[in-house]
């Protein structure tokens, strides 16, 4: 049986004390740099962020745009809070699963999640979602690590996947990629800077 939302959301509230040492030398070797080129595109002055996690954007946010971030685990949002609040960020925290956003359609200028759609437990609903929120015209950017293109180490990925998801809530085999241009969008690029296991994902509405 697959992980529902109730079950991710309590693993990421159990590990969200620890969360951010977890992922510290990821952060500092790949993840920083990329979140840096992910923000670098934001459009417009109304942003939402889903799956804020703890605060690790913050530091990218554009100065001049009224942004809301949100995230379905409350302990999550509570060190997000701590963090905002101790750097002064401009921002508004929301508790909200990414399957049912309770924003009206053609809300933001620019929806963006980083390292999210791999703890979503459906995919194309949490798509289908920001697509509804995103303006007409408007961007959705992803920030997502992905099943490799390598057969073989997709393969390991896949054989291992049950045990991460049942550790930390988090999924490693999934074609994002697939999924974003399977959905409504007028347009899905992939960053060419790209790597084979992490994908920046520009998706036009």
């Amino acid at each position: 049986m697959k992980p529902n939302s109730a079950t991710i959301r309590k693993r990421y509230d159990r590990i969200a004390p620890y969360f951010e040492g977890m992922e510290a030398v990821m952060e500092g070797l790949f993840f920083k740099s990329w979140r840096k080129k992910l923000w670098a595109k934001v459009e417009g002055h109304h942003v939402l962020e889903v799956g804020v996690g703890t605060g690790k954007n913050f530091d990218y946010y554009p100065k001049d745009a009224r942004i809301t971030a949100v995230d379905f685990s409350e302990q999550m949002l509570k060190y997000a809070a701590q963090k905002r609040d101790r750097k002064n960020i401009n921002v508004d925290l929301e508790l909200m699963d990414i399957q049912s956003l309770c924003f009206a359609d053609n809300s933001f200028d620019t929806v963006i999640c980083s390292f999210v759609f791999c703890s979503v437990p459906s995919a194309v609903k949490g798509l289908k979602e920001v697509y509804r929120v995103c303006k007409p015209g408007g961007q959705v950017l992803l920030l997502e690590h992905v099943v490799s293109s390598n057969p073989v180490l997709a393969a390991i990925m896949s054989l291992i996947n049950p045990v991460v998801v049942r550790l930390v809530g988090a999924n490693i085999n999934r074609n994002t990629v697939k999924n974003v241009k399977a959905c409504a969008f007028t347009s899905v690029h992939v960053d060419k800077r790209s790597s084979h296991i992490i994908k920046l994902i520009e998706a036009r509405k």
